[in-house]
């Protein structure tokens, strides 16, 4: 079993959905693939099944999984919301080393120069 630790400036149900989300972007679960029951998640991350079914209930929201009534919760099999998400992902972590590299000094073609 994996030990998580968790940022405490952010709410523990949004780092479960976004390291779930990182799995789906990055094909670790692949489109289709059913997902763990909210039980099997909880014991898996160290939480209640309600902060589960929270991140779930976001991710379904964006699309990115769906659930079958008897059946469970599976990956959306629609790649192009996978690829946009994983798009989206990439933009975001780009903006934010930017950012901090500006923060200690750097500038644009600085940055294009370290990368």
């Amino acid at each position: 079993m994996i030990k998580y630790e968790f940022d405490n400036d952010i709410p523990i149900y949004v780092q479960i959905m976004n390291i779930i989300k990182l799995e789906i972007v990055s094909n670790k679960i692949v489109p289709g693939q059913k997902l763990l029951s909210i039980r099997e998640i909880s014991e898996e991350f160290g939480v209640t099944p309600n902060t589960v079914q929270k991140s779930l209930m976001k991710l379904e929201e964006q699309g990115l999984i769906f659930t079958e009534r008897t059946n469970g919760k599976f990956v959306t099999q629609d790649v192009e919301l996978i690829k946009t998400t994983r798009q989206k992902i990439a933009r975001e972590k780009i903006d934010c080393f930017i950012k901090d590299m500006k923060e200690i000094g750097y500038d644009i073609s600085e940055i294009k120069n370290l990368i």
